[in-house]
């Protein structure tokens, strides 16, 4: 493995001017390091077709359409993972944080599916902001084993991509404009504001935290008193009306 590949890669994406571009050389460096598949998404959400979360990205034949057939998103312990992640992590290490969870089976179901579609592990790279979890990349295919440096590099790499792509489509200062609007929520508000926005239960959202439903409530609560709102509902319409969710 070569690291100046990633650090040439920073360089190079920074003078792309067409998101082709980015992509193209994104995947150069990805499938030298002998990782097949990826995928740099926005900000998971739940009951959303993650086809329409992802910038770029190259998946096994039929792996999506029984990703969404299945509902693996609401159980996928990578993405349940990366709600509270604030570093790089390997797909494993996800799992090997539920152990006792309730949901554990259909994540071992959905981790041999997944292996049988040729993706045996990897690594996601979350890419967070003002406003809480904005993206991540995930590489995968068979198993890599990478350095702490390399690890570190392809965060940067992952970070890059994700705003090449977005100030090339014209989104980059929107996202920062709507994260500046925020002063007084933290990242942890912000995500449970996103998902209540999705229309989710407190239930729903402390699976996808893996926080209890107390736990919730009690930011919920926060965030209510935060934009002086009635109710739930109210907050949703707060928070569209500043920008605080898209």
């Amino acid at each position: 493995m070569n690291i100046n590949s990633l650090i040439q890669l920073l360089v190079v994406m920074e003078e792309c001017n067409l998101a082709t571009n980015v992509v193209a050389e994104l995947e150069k460096v990805l499938f030298s390091y002998g990782f097949d598949f990826y995928g740099l998404l926005r900000q998971p959400r739940p009951n959303t077709d993650p086809t329409e979360l992802m910038m770029a990205g190259r998946w096994p034949d039929k792996w999506p359409h029984l990703y969404v057939a299945k509902k693996y998103m609401l159980v996928d312990p990578t993405i349940r993972y990366l709600g509270r992640a604030q570093r790089p992590f390997r797909w494993r290490d996800a799992m090997a944080a539920f152990k006792g969870d309730p949901l554990r089976r259909r994540m071992e179901q959905m981790m041999a599916d997944a292996r049988a579609h040729g993706l045996a592990d990897g690594y996601i790279f979350p890419i967070h902001g003002r406003n809480g979890l904005l993206g991540s990349m995930t590489v995968g295919g068979n198993s890599v084993d990478l350095s702490p440096v390399e690890i570190s590099l392809f965060d940067a790499v992952a970070k890059k991509a994700f705003w090449r792509l977005l100030e090339i489509g014209g989104e980059a200062q929107v996202l920062e404009e709507a994260a500046g609007v925020d002063m007084k929520l933290t990242r942890r508000e912000m995500e449970v504001l996103n998902y209540l926005a999705e229309g989710m239960t407190s239930m729903d959202i402390s699976r996808m935290l893996s926080i209890s439903n107390h736990t919730v409530d009690w930011y919920m609560n926060s965030i209510q008193d935060k934009l002086s709102a009635r109710n739930r509902q109210h907050i949703v319409a707060i928070a569209f009306r500043n920008g605080l969710i898209p």
